[in-house]
């Protein structure tokens, strides 16, 4: 048995926060392990000031991190689940999932507005195409203004750009951010709606951690394994399905998220043009996961590529197609 293990984590506040508390979960089953963080500033923390759809880049929170782990200079990876993609790198495997945080986003708002309460034409701050397709489906009024950084450094800009005159045209009104992070580092009084999931479907793996090891790495997925909540494994491995058999990532806003009540594995998903219109919105179940869950992920893996092919079907063809070729013209 390892007598030390090095986690490699990005190293905003946030990224430092979920390596803690994997570092405290392992000392709790394994107190002799003496555990270290390793902070690695990640490509796309570097590259703040262009856009992720624009960048058009896969991994780019996780690449590096995942060269650290495959060239032995540390022994496991923490990422926030929604950042890596669902195609790892030979020699590497998803070894554990945390059990999930709640997976909405939340409006922050410094005069108390809502999604539907915003006034007419008001701006609203995100870096997401996901989170634009969807704003603009409820409000095509709204205007959406991209913001990038970690999150305090979002917060950050949001108040500065806040508190300019109504007129400015770098005044914002609203930002959305995911719960998840925003509760972790304790900013819960900063929200101003938990907005529904009727109305805005999660990232892929939101509010989820994955540690990820390399595969050949027997003492480290030992020691990582007992982490995994299988329940929420299910989950993800029928969003990732989904998302890895449409393709998709930053530049294509997908929403996906499943749940598992009782024996029942729901996934509803979301794809729908940049401006919000037209869009595919639909929800598969299947019945029978019961235990050992470890034997029902194929079940999972097959669900995401049933409701892909489904909205697929249903319209979501042309709205890729229609998103992809706009993107390669520019």
């Amino acid at each position: 048995m390892k007598s030390s293990l090095l986690i490699g984590t990005r190293s905003s506040p946030l990224a430092l926060w979920q390596a803690e508390f994997v570092r405290a979960e392992l000392h709790a089953r394994f107190p002799h392990l003496q555990i270290e963080l390793y902070p690695i500033k990640t490509t796309g923390d570097k590259l703040l000031d262009s856009p992720l759809s624009k960048i058009g880049d896969k991994g780019l929170f996780t690449r590096d991190i995942e060269q650290a782990l495959l060239s032995g200079e540390i022994d496991l990876a923490v990422h926030s689940l929604k950042d890596l993609p669902t195609q790892l790198p030979d020699g590497l495997t998803i070894a554990a999932v945390t059990a999930r945080e709640a997976t909405h986003d939340v409006l922050i708002s410094n005069a108390g507005y809502t999604i539907d309460t915003l006034p007419p034409a008001a701006c609203v701050a995100t870096g997401s195409l996901r989170r634009r397709a969807q704003l603009l489906a409820r409000r095509p009024d709204l205007r959406i203004a991209e913001m990038r950084g970690n999150l305090h450094t979002r917060l950050r800009k949001f108040d500065e750009c806040n508190a300019l005159p109504l007129h400015h045209p770098a005044h914002l009104d609203a930002m959305v951010l995911a719960f998840a992070g925003v509760h972790r580092l304790g900013l819960d009084h900063r929200i101003s709606e938990h907005i529904s999931l009727d109305l805005l479907l999660p990232a892929v793996g939101q509010g989820t951690l994955a540690l990820e090891t390399r595969h050949d790495d027997s003492e480290t997925l030992a020691l990582v394994r007992p982490l995994n909540d299988m329940p929420t494994f299910l989950c993800i491995t029928a969003e990732r399905s989904f998302l890895r058999y449409l393709e998709g990532g930053c530049q294509i806003p997908i929403g996906a998220l499943a749940t598992l009540q009782g024996a029942t594995l729901s996934l509803s998903a979301f794809i729908g043009a940049l401006n919000g219109q037209p869009f595919v919105r639909n929800q598969l179940s299947e019945v029978g996961f019961l235990e050992p869950l470890s034997s029902q992920v194929a079940r999972a893996e097959a669900l995401g590529v049933h409701l892909a092919e489904q909205m697929l079907a249903a319209g979501g063809r042309e709205i890729l197609s229609s998103i992809r070729a706009s993107s390669s013209q520019h």
